[in-house]
């Protein structure tokens, strides 16, 4: 055996491991980054950013309340709880 045929077998041999590798990821639904760490996407991960969103929400309006002059947020409540 010649040495390109060596060299050629061992890359033959790396690239099927990558693609046997890639698609035992996908199977998983683990997704890799640029320098090959795993990201795992999943359920719990979608709700929980979802909750992360209306927490922010949440903040944006105590931020309001509390930096708004009393007149004002008084009518504000006023209107939520007629409604």
């Amino acid at each position: 055996m010649s040495t390109w045929a060596l060299i050629f077998l061992i890359v033959l041999v790396a690239v099927a491991y990558a693609a046997w590798k890639r698609s035992q990821d996908a199977k998983q639904g683990i997704v890799r980054d640029n320098q090959g760490n795993p990201i795992a996407h999943t359920q719990r991960e979608a709700e929980l950013q979802h909750e992360v969103e209306e927490l922010r929400e949440r903040v944006k309006v105590l931020e309001r309340i509390a930096t708004d002059p009393g007149r004002r947020t008084a009518e504000e409540i006023e209107k939520l709880r007629d409604e």
